[in-house]
């Protein structure tokens, strides 16, 4: 295992360590926009009045977590391209 871990260059971990954080993001904000899903849909069920209101607070914030999703996996990306 140590000879294992010897082998290893800096280059393999800047691989690994841009790879595990590319997952993370995309668990991330899949786990934070199924919740806002859940949410909004629990929210017009209990006032279909205020569908509309909701439906907007909603697509704002999934479109906020996305933007944040893409540049962490932007920056997941530009350290796999640097090592």
């Amino acid at each position: 295992m140590l000879a294992f871990l010897a082998a290893l260059t800096n280059n393999a971990f800047a691989y690994l360590s841009s790879g595990l954080g590319a997952g993370l993001v995309t668990l991330g904000a899949g786990i934070g926009i199924g919740r806002i899903a859940a949410n909004a849909m629990e929210g017009i069920a209990r006032q279909p009045e205020a569908a509309g209101k909701i439906q907007v607070a909603m697509i704002i914030s999934a479109a906020l977590i996305e933007g944040v999703a893409l540049l962490s996996a932007v920056v997941c990306l530009l350290l796999c391209l640097k090592a």
